[in-house]
């Protein structure tokens, strides 16, 4: 890969096209990229390491960028694996480099490597800075965005943001260079760093008084242009406002009948008008994908079976999923089905219920195993509620 980002500032990350699962629950069919950098000025800084997965092609380009030179500061924004896991090989090929972190940073780093820290850690704080030569870097903690020990890096001299995971996306580098970014992005975002809105927010505030020019993520492209379009999303997702006027059908279907209300309620909210109707089954799409559109849209009917006394357990695990991830400021509907004592509603309620800012609509529309032509008034009612 050919990515270009100054005379003196190098990207040697790598692609990861093999990855079946990222953290081993996020399906990534364009794969993910591990993204590093180094600044090569007086005094050379290395920003992150990559997965264990890729350190062999990282340690090539690493040391092609270098032309012979070493590395005098690691720059240690993150230590998730992903980006940490190469650390101990870098100590290896340059004992005398210096860690640079914040004072969680080497709290954690023991819990992942066991060589002695003593002697060389550089610890910083909010505003501290570090002098490369003509390239100054100041430091920016963003605890929570989205482990404790996360901080960001601003280098002044060419205004670049080394924003550890903020503003990544899934896809490696060199299947995804002409895709479109907000798509993966807002997968990425908000199955890894939605809960973390607030401390998302702090960050967006902070970078606020930066004058930024680009944006070096540890995932995804490098942002050159059009920043304001990146941010403003930032924005929207980490203030769980809804992206897009819409409504997502979530559906949790046992023998399909559930699944037939569903396509036939999108059906009626389309001819009433819906600027944007998407249905999901949950038992066979992506949960990842439905997550996304759950907080991309401004609404949302929740439709599923009843289930041992309670609810299908797709559809459980989709609303324990919306609340770790704390969805918020939505309208909702309910669907139920049952044969003979529904329960899905109860179920779905009971934690719909612990949002925040989330209105269920009435009414509720209980099917007795398939549609029929008497239930017709109830979606309509409903449909009407949501518009």
């Amino acid at each position: 890969m050919n990515i270009t980002i100054s005379d003196s500032i190098k990207y040697i990350g790598v692609d990861d096209t093999t990855i079946d699962l990222f953290e081993s629950q996020y399906v990534v069919p364009e794969g993910v990229s591990y993204n590093s950098y180094v600044i090569l000025d007086d005094k050379v800084a290395l920003m992150d390491t990559v997965d264990k997965r890729g350190m062999e092609e990282w340690e090539a380009n690493l040391m092609n960028a270098l032309g012979g030179r070493k590395v005098d500061y690691l720059v240690v924004q993150h230590l998730e694996p992903d980006h940490a896991g190469s650390i101990a090989r870098l100590v290896e090929l340059f004992p005398d480099v210096t860690l640079v972190g914040n004072e969680k940073t080497f709290q954690m780093m023991p819990q992942f490597f066991d060589f002695p820290l003593e002697g060389r850690t550089l610890t910083v704080k909010e505003g501290d800075t570090l002098s490369l030569g003509s390239h100054t870097l100041t430091f920016v903690m963003a605890p929570m965005v989205h482990w404790p020990e996360v901080m960001v890096s601003y280098e002044s001299s060419e205004k670049i943001l080394f924003s550890a995971d903020g503003f990544g996306k899934f896809g490696a580098l060199s299947l995804t260079e002409n895709e479109d970014w907000a798509c993966e992005a807002r997968r990425y975002y908000f199955n890894i760093v939605g809960k973390y809105g607030a401390s998302v927010q702090a960050l967006l505030k902070k970078a606020a008084g930066l004058d930024i020019s680009m944006i070096c993520p540890l995932h995804g492209p490098i942002l050159k242009e059009n920043l304001g379009y990146y941010l403003d999303l930032y924005n929207t997702w980490s203030s769980y406002e809804p992206e897009s006027k819409g409504i997502l059908i979530a559906y949790a279907s046992i023998h399909g009948n559930t699944g037939v209300v569903a396509e036939k309620l999108g059906e009626i909210l389309r001819q009433k008008g819906a600027e944007k109707v998407v249905v999901s089954d949950l038992a066979r799409e992506d949960m990842a994908e439905v997550i996304e559109d759950a907080f991309r849209y401004d609404r949302m009917i929740v439709a599923a079976a009843s289930y041992d006394g309670g609810v299908f357990p797709c559809m459980q695990d989709f609303l324990h999923h919306l609340q770790s991830k704390a969805y918020q400021n939505r309208k909702v509907g309910v669907l139920e089905n049952g044969s003979w004592g529904p329960t899905a509603a109860r179920a779905m309620k009971a934690t719909l219920e612990t949002l925040k800012n989330v209105t269920i609509v009435e009414p509720t529309v209980t099917i007795m195993s398939t549609l029929k032509d008497s239930d017709m008034p109830n979606l309509e009612a409903l449909a009407d509620a949501m518009l």
